[in-house]
């Protein structure tokens, strides 16, 4: 009984084919829309918190003055080396502490030239993003207690001053000081945080203060938490530490914000999820506007076949029978209209997913939620058509030209 309705339904949708595909337009949008913003969603969120890993994991950075993190000061004074020490030799639960000293530069070699990011720090700062060497070595104790002049570059770098040589021991100039390579970094690549992190050259702090800064000011500081402790705690205990060494007493605001990449990660897949969820919310609307048109000309295909249910329910058919013919006819529709919203939203989720350089996701769960509410949609809007066509009397539907 159930696969004749269909089958009588399909043959209805074949006669009409035009006027079929654009009832069920606003359905094919409509699904079309809300899986592709719900994917690329969920594709830029997992982007976003892959790149924001890669800065490193269970890394708190420390800045002077008003940032995204606790309190904040109009001009606050910069951090020294035994603010570093102190943090180094007072606070348990950590793996890793480094400053980190930053100028921008033209790195030169031969008749090439690029910009780079120096950043003047010390091994632990390798340690604590567990960013590793593919050639050379790190810098020596004796190195960074002297400020020599030498280097570990980033692969950007290498890509660009060394397209066809091995830079390991060479003389680099940055800027207007001559450094000596004696590493290269593994490759990390893009950051939405921090653009592209192989566009780097390290050096001691020392060096960096000395030859471009003019002065001892750290201008940030990088701890490595334990896994095995809790981040929030340890950044109290940072906080209050600071504080006493900076004189900050009382209710008097912190001059100084602490930075966690967990909480900065989650603070983004949040505002991304909920994004998403809007986007989607306002996409959602054509489905509502593509079930208002399969109601509109499932009435308009009741007051044409008049005739034909009259007929029908004359030589015996029930009234449930009727209904339960326009109401599979409207499903289908819709069922169709999600089914080639579904292929447009793939192919759609691929190209886009190619140009914002985020994963390809295919998730079948979304999918389905969607094909399943296409189809109650049909149910929804076009039962008040098939309950219409049920309550018609045979003699004046036999009546009707």
């Amino acid at each position: 009984m159930l696969l004749t309705t269909i089958m009588l339904s399909l043959r209805e949708i074949r006669r009409h084919l035009l006027r079929s595909f654009l009832t069920v337009l606003g359905i094919v949008i409509g699904v079309a829309a809300v899986v592709t913003m719900v994917t690329l969603g969920h594709a830029t969120t997992r982007s976003v918190q892959s790149q924001i890993s890669g800065l490193g994991s269970n890394l708190v950075t420390i800045l002077p003055g008003q940032g995204f993190g606790r309190g904040g000061g109009a001009q606050p004074q910069p951090f020294k080396i035994e603010d570093v020490n102190a943090i180094r030799g007072q606070i348990g639960g950590i793996t890793a502490v480094a400053p980190q000293v930053q100028s921008s530069q033209t790195a030169v070699r031969n008749a090439a030239n690029w910009s780079v990011s120096i950043n003047g720090t010390t091994d632990d700062y390798l340690a604590g993003q567990q960013w590793a060497l593919t050639g050379g070595r790190a810098f020596t104790s004796a190195e960074e207690q002297a400020g020599k002049s030498v280097c570990i570059i980033g692969n950007t770098v290498k890509t660009n001053l060394y397209p066809n040589d091995a830079p390991i021991g060479t003389q680099l100039r940055v800027g207007n000081v001559s450094c000596e390579v004696i590493g290269l970094l593994a490759v990390r690549g893009q950051s939405g945080i921090g653009g592209d992190q192989d566009n780097t050259v390290i050096m001691p702090y020392k060096t960096v203060q000395r030859r471009y800064t003019g002065n001892h000011n750290v201008q940030m500081i990088m701890v490595a938490v334990d896994p095995r402790y809790d981040s929030g705690t340890i950044q109290d205990s940072i906080s209050q530490l600071l504080r006493q060494r900076r004189n900050i007493t009382g209710s008097k605001a912190d001059d100084f914000s602490i930075l966690d990449t967990k909480q900065i990660s989650d603070a983004l897949g949040n505002a991304t999820s909920q994004l998403t969820a809007v986007v989607t919310a306002v996409a959602g609307i054509s489905l509502v506007v593509g079930g208002i048109g399969i109601m509109n000309i499932m009435l308009v295909s009741v007051t044409e076949r008049t005739r034909e249910i009259g007929i029908r329910l004359a030589i015996g058919a029930v009234a449930r029978e009727v209904l339960l013919q326009f109401l599979v006819e409207a499903v289908v529709l819709a069922s169709l209209g999600g089914l080639i919203g579904l292929v447009l939203a793939f192919l759609a989720c691929f190209g886009l997913s190619f140009l914002m350089k985020v994963p390809f996701l295919w998730e079948a769960q979304i999918n389905l939620i969607a094909f399943a509410i296409s189809a109650m949609i049909g149910v929804i809007f076009g039962y008040f058509p098939a309950r219409r066509a049920a309550g018609l009397n045979p003699i004046d539907a036999l009546r009707h030209e």
